[in-house]
């Protein structure tokens, strides 16, 4: 296995000033920087699956701030922001914050505190990366299931037992308790309420038939 590519700190800003002094100041913690003067060339460069975190200017001309914010969720970017700001908007910030913005700080920004924020911005993507490595793993293991298997276990995530699902698909329950060691076996879990955890995380509804 190819070890994951190391945390990424983006810093976009269209004042060249302001993004080199950030960039130095972040190279001179031990971050690694990839600095960009637009919204546009971050994008047109930007790869997902790279960890770190976004230091990004509010106020841009064409793509602002909050618009490469609301961009970058579309797209299912798990990527934490931190927001710079020259004039202290409190209704942009707090737009920024319900949006899931990591922080939010005001030029000229305190280096102690861009640091601070951009630590527990890394560590807020690596946990959200490892949640998201974990449900995929998990929707992995449904995806391994017969249609029948599923069957059963949208039955069980209802809360039936094995009479009553032998009864709604017309089988034996001996069939049926086949097909739920099956289905537990491939989900890798000893107890149905483990089943009923990770089926619900993959968004498994139970059957109501």
């Amino acid at each position: 296995m190819t070890a994951p590519p190391s945390p990424t700190v983006f810093v976009v800003d269209d004042y060249a000033p302001v993004r080199s002094a950030v960039s130095r100041l972040l190279r001179a913690a031990g971050f690694a920087v990839a600095a960009f003067a637009s919204p546009e060339k971050f994008l047109a460069q930007y790869d997902p699956r790279t960890p770190g975190c976004l230091v990004l200017d509010l106020d841009m001309p064409a793509v602002h701030g909050l618009e490469l914010q609301r961009i970058l969720a579309t797209k299912g970017s798990v990527l934490p922001i931190i927001f710079l700001t020259g004039h202290g908007d409190i209704p942009k910030s707090l737009q920024a914050m319900k949006r899931g913005a990591s922080d939010f700080l005001t030029k000229p920004v305190n280096d102690k505190d861009l640091l601070a924020a951009v630590r527990v911005a890394i560590e807020r993507d690596a946990l959200a990366r490892r949640e998201q490595a974990k449900l995929s793993e998990i929707c992995a293991r449904l995806d391994t299931l017969t249609p029948r298997e599923r069957e059963v276990l949208e039955h069980v995530v209802a809360g039936k037992l094995n009479k009553q699902i032998a009864g709604d698909l017309g089988v034996t329950e001996a069939t049926i308790k086949m097909h739920r060691a099956r289905v537990m076996a491939k989900m890798k879990v000893q107890a149905v309420a483990d089943l009923v955890r990770l089926a619900e995380r993959c968004g498994i509804k139970g059957s109501s038939q």
